[in-house]
């Protein structure tokens, strides 16, 4: 089987994780597609395979060098964005693509006059969706060149490696996916999630992370009697959200710039909730931010009166670079791999979170490798065959040249 037809194969299970869950895996479709992978990479020939009862997956390469060889590990997700259906996805592949439009389904196109990164991929193979779901490349490409690249070394001896692990876990798109990843028993003195985005890039900064959620408490009272007495939470609630900075929203940053992010809102008369997510790359300024969170609700509880509104502000994860940089000889690795695999590396900070952030903070130092897929979470997502190609050479050349240090 090549890495076409495998990550195809993939596209066919729904994972699609569900934020509200309680549940892990968040829903249970995962794991139909976890038993699958199991199976497969027991029919693949790794060893040591075994899921867990949370569908977390862990299996291994055995060394072929008695050289003592650092054991490392490669990491990707299974499960796809809440965002967008990932059920009955019908993939296709345009061959030689010429730099026009393509058509997804009638009415829909896929356009370099609204996605000009396609035209950094002109001439190659690209496999898109019918425009009715998203199509999973995010990271069902990272697990299909994570075990092509086993199965190309399983079948070249002569290229020697350390023992290599590999793990696959559900729930990453709902900040969940590194939660109950069994560091221990991974067994690895570094990783590598393979979960980026276009060819070349590599990633060991990322947000620091934290959600927000702002409860309202309004009174309800029939609205032909309502004078002096109502107090609408919809409405407050609108005038929070409105005082927030508008230049620190994702849609006005880039780069180092943080924003807060409202999410969603529920209202009513009565009660009305606001979820926000607040970002940035500077620790300090990211507790800053919380810290404003804290005090814009002390504002409006006193234009509103005391105990009106109340927040709830929790920690996601953090950024990686402080736990990378003391080991920096894993990105000086991955840095060579690309340059051996004829791709430009492009080193720059995540502009969201990986299953590798949290992971590096549970002692898995752990930075982020291109999986080549483009527009993730919606109908327009894409991949290039030859960028699965080249990240399945750039884990190959990761193992090869850890042997060889």
């Amino acid at each position: 089987m090549n890495i076409i037809e495998r990550f195809l194969n993939y596209t066919k299970f729904d994972t699609q994780s569900a934020e509200e869950s309680t549940t892990v895996p968040s829903t249970p479709k995962q794991l139909i597609f976890a038993e699958y992978l199991k199976q497969e990479l027991i029919s693949e020939g790794l060893e040591d395979v075994e899921m867990d009862d949370n569908g977390y997956i862990y299996a291994t390469l055995p060394a072929n060098t008695d050289k003592k060889v650092p054991t490392i590990g490669f990491i990707s997700h299974y499960d796809t964005s809440p965002d967008c259906s990932g059920a009955n996805i019908k993939p296709r592949i345009v061959e030689h693509y010429d730099g026009g439009d393509i058509v997804l389904h009638e009415g829909m196109l896929l356009s370099p006059a609204t996605f000009p990164e396609l035209l950094l991929h002109k001439g190659e193979d690209l496999i898109v969706t019918d425009g009715n779901t998203l199509l999973g490349a995010d990271d069902k490409a990272g697990i299909a060149e994570i075990v092509q690249a086993m199965v190309w070394l399983k079948e070249h001896p002569e290229v020697k490696h350390g023992k290599i692990r590999v793990g696959f876990n559900p729930d990453e798109e709902i900040g969940m996916g590194a939660h109950h990843f069994d560091v221990e028993k991974f067994g690895c003195e570094w990783g590598y999630t393979m979960d980026g985005s276009d060819v070349g890039e590599l990633e060991y900064e990322n947000f620091n992370a934290a959600s927000a959620k702002i409860t309202v408490k309004g009174m309800s009272v029939h609205p032909g009697y309502a004078k002096d007495k109502m107090v609408n939470a919809s409405l407050l609630a609108a005038d929070f959200a409105l005082s927030m900075p508008a230049d620190e929203r994702p849609e006005t940053t880039e780069g180092y710039e943080g924003f807060y992010h409202l999410t969603g809102m529920q209202t009513s008369c009565e009660q009305a909730r606001l979820s926000y997510i607040i970002r940035d790359h500077d620790r300090q300024k990211f507790e800053a931010r919380k810290q404003f969170i804290v005090e814009k609700v002390a504002e409006m509880n006193r234009k509103y009166g005391e105990g009106t509104f109340t927040a709830d502000v929790n920690d996601q994860y953090y950024n990686m670079r402080e736990q990378v940089e003391p080991v920096i000889h894993v990105i000086d690795i991955a840095l060579q791999a690309m340059k051996d695999a004829g791709v430009e590396p492009k080193v720059k900070p995540i502009r969201g979170g990986t299953d590798g952030a949290q992971l590096s903070f549970k002692g898995l130092p752990c930075p982020n490798i291109f999986a080549g897929g483009l527009n993730f979470h919606g109908p327009y997502e894409f991949v290039p065959i030859q960028s699965m190609e080249k990240a399945m050479q750039v884990v190959i050349n990761i193992c090869r040249l850890t042997a060889e240090r």
